[in-house]
């Protein structure tokens, strides 16, 4: 798609109106701060979406992690009917666990 480089704020308008499901490693920026995801970033006032998928590590992740990641967003996807208007989130915890967390964003839509 030769998006490289483009800001968040780029990126938005091409992710929503190409009702594309978003993956980033950039989470904040887009589901905005981790204990009240919504109240900012580039999602904050998108009112439906294709979904967000957050891949959370350490500073620096390298590839082998993000793939790593990645393959438990795809086992998980395949148990789930979609993501509209939802966020999964798979990170990598500091004693070696993955933690799995799904929600919807906005969070009204429960």
């Amino acid at each position: 798609m030769k998006l490289s480089g483009r800001k968040d704020w780029e990126l938005r308008p091409i992710i929503v109106d190409g009702d594309w499901t978003f993956v980033t490693k950039n989470s904040v920026d887009f589901r905005g701060p981790k204990d009240n995801p919504g109240s900012k970033g580039q999602y904050a006032d998108v009112a439906i979406h294709a979904g967000l998928i957050c891949l959370n590590g350490p500073p620096g992740m390298d590839l082998d992690m993000q793939l790593e990641l990645f393959e438990v967003v795809l086992s998980e996807i395949g148990a789930i009917d979609d993501l509209i208007n939802q966020v999964l989130e798979v990170t990598a915890e500091d004693d070696d666990t993955l933690r799995v967390c799904r929600y919807f964003l906005p969070a009204d839509q429960v």
